[in-house]
């Protein structure tokens, strides 16, 4: 057993599970203003080159931190030089929002998977413009990502001016753009991933995105038709590319206590349950969208084989989140690491 397990173990589990990310967060945020970043940088980015090039990018390793981690784009630094090659910021909104009501994060223990229900919480794009234009403008940083939504007082059917906004603020400050139509914390979103409302939203956002790389966001819970019809629009549209897949609705299978997963109620769950389900949507959208369409994996990654994995599966890259809270911050060193061995040619 490490460190890090005996400290989740012994401190980390008994507190509030939003309250220990918030401390995790600014330790990490702390780190390149302390000056220890490069150093911690020399031990958490790969040997080898196991570097991807994508939608006109290049990402140092195929591994990121998925949105939700980092919301407002106040530690991008400090996350690259944990070993993440991409971080993806959000989900950002136009107006700042404080999300839903507390408590809204659960860890589910046995099943390393957690429950949330933020609700889009963030400072909106405009507090965040400036930090995307300085970490941007950084010689030695991660590829950036902008992922956005809209606000829960905006209705469904002026979906379109949120996003559109958004984008047009990040444009030129971020390296791609995601539309998230897929989580399940703000009411109505989902209903957007329906192909006669995703179309002209997606058609909105690309009109403003100055040929910057566009990709959608999409949930698990979709039957296989509507994830193929999305992948129709991705074609018809040219989109950059598809992220598979958010959190998941569906409660089935899980090791925890049913009565503690009934008392942290609604929301989505991630983690290790959602593995197999995200990795059967991966397969299945690969049947549809040829390589050259970027198509990034997350949802129950864990080790550096499970990232291998998606990438034999189809993947152009993974992301995850939630084994970050289990793992510790070695967690992206050691997929990289492990990535050294496993992508040899």
């Amino acid at each position: 057993m490490g460190v890090y397990d005996l400290l989740f173990r012994a401190v980390l589990s008994k507190m509030d599970p939003e309250r220990a990310h918030h401390l995790a967060f600014d330790a990490i945020r702390a780190m390149p203003m302390l000056g220890i970043g490069r150093i911690v940088h020399r031990f958490t980015r790969s040997r080898t080159d196991i570097s991807v090039s994508t939608m006109g990018l290049t990402f140092p390793t195929p591994f990121g931190i998925a949105a939700g981690f980092d919301k407002d784009g106040k530690a991008i630094r400090g996350l690259g030089q944990l070993g993440f090659g991409h971080v993806e910021v959000g989900t950002l909104t136009p107006l700042a929002q404080p999300g839903n009501d507390k408590p809204r994060l659960f860890r589910l223990v046995a099943d390393r998977a957690i429950i949330n229900r933020m609700g889009f919480n963030n400072e909106g794009v405009t507090d965040s413009r400036p930090r995307f234009a300085r970490e941007s403008a950084r010689r030695i940083r991660p590829v950036i990502g902008a992922n956005i939504g809209k606000n829960r007082a905006t209705s469904v059917e002026d979906a379109i001016h949120d996003y559109r906004l958004s984008a047009q603020q990040l444009v030129g400050v971020s390296d791609y753009l995601v539309v998230n139509v897929s989580s399940p914390n703000t009411p109505g979103l989902r209903g957007l991933q329906e192909a006669e409302q995703l179309r002209p939203l997606l058609a909105a956002v690309q009109a403003v995105s100055q040929g910057k790389p566009l990709l959608v966001k999409i949930a698990p819970d979709l039957v296989d038709e509507d994830i193929l019809d999305i992948c129709a629009l991705v074609r018809e549209l040219g989109l950059a590319g598809i992220i598979a897949t958010n959190t998941t609705i569906e409660r089935s299978g899980l090791r925890t206590n049913p009565a503690t997963v009934s008392a942290a109620g609604a929301g989505g769950l991630s983690g290790r349950p959602l593995a197999v389900r995200s990795l059967e949507v991966l397969a299945l959208i690969r049947t549809v969208l040829p390589m050259e369409t970027c198509v990034i994996s997350v949802g129950g990654v864990t080790t550096a084989q499970d990232v291998a994995d998606r990438l034999s599966a189809g993947a152009t890259l993974v992301q995850g989140y939630t084994a970050f809270l289990y793992v510790g911050p070695m967690w992206a060193r050691r997929i990289n690491r492990g990535l050294d061995h496993l992508l040899k040619p």
